[in-house]
């Protein structure tokens, strides 16, 4: 407690012995400290981490990890810019090659904000480049377009790692209703219809 001498009756405050019992008691089980931590990595979504950041993770519908498909194979230069040229890459075998990535807190912790700033959209063009800026706003420019013929193109000016093509690809972004989106990455490196568009 924070005053705890206010709650001593009148004729036990001036006893050394007593006082001094109760302030120890007090100091033992006072609850702040561990209230202060509670809210800072749990409850507070902004200083949250590890298991709190799982916790928000779990309340807005995204996971911590992430399928990051593996793209380092023998390949020609015009394949993607993950393909490898003679000496350095494995031949192609025609399966998908995946392994299971965990996002660090700080990558995390964008991916929850944009989850419920998609949880929250209101259909707008602006509100998705805020969403988009919000993961990717450090890597480069993103931005959408719309078409004028009911599809829009989600253009990125640069290439997105791995994990951001599988945060891409993990449904986080919102589609607008009756509306065929694609995703225009700058240089042109992949082409897939299981993002629910074309890769261009």
């Amino acid at each position: 407690m924070l005053n705890v001498s206010d709650t001593i009756l009148a004729q036990y405050a001036n006893s050394p012995s007593l006082c001094t019992i109760i302030e120890g008691f007090n100091q033992a089980v006072d609850p702040g400290l561990v209230i202060d931590n509670w809210y800072d990595n749990v409850w507070n979504p902004q200083t949250a981490t590890g298991w709190g950041l799982d916790v928000w993770g779990r309340i807005v519908g995204v996971s911590r990890v992430l399928k990051v498909t593996e793209t380092n194979f023998f390949g020609f230069s015009q394949g993607s810019p993950d393909s490898k040229t003679f000496g350095s890459g494995v031949f192609y075998n025609g399966g998908s090659v995946t392994s299971n990535y965990i996002l660090s807190d700080e990558a995390f912790r964008r991916l929850i904000f944009a989850k419920a700033a998609a949880n929250i959209w209101d259909g707008s063009i602006p509100s998705l480049n805020a969403i988009l800026m919000q993961l990717f706003g450090d890597e480069g420019n993103c931005y959408v377009a719309d078409n004028q013929d009911m599809t829009i193109t989600v253009t990125f000016e640069f290439t997105p790692s791995p994990v951001g093509i599988s945060i891409i690809a993990s449904g986080i972004l919102p589609r607008p209703s009756g509306v065929e989106y694609s995703y225009a990455f700058t240089p042109a490196f992949i082409k897939d219809t299981d993002f629910g568009g074309d890769i261009l």
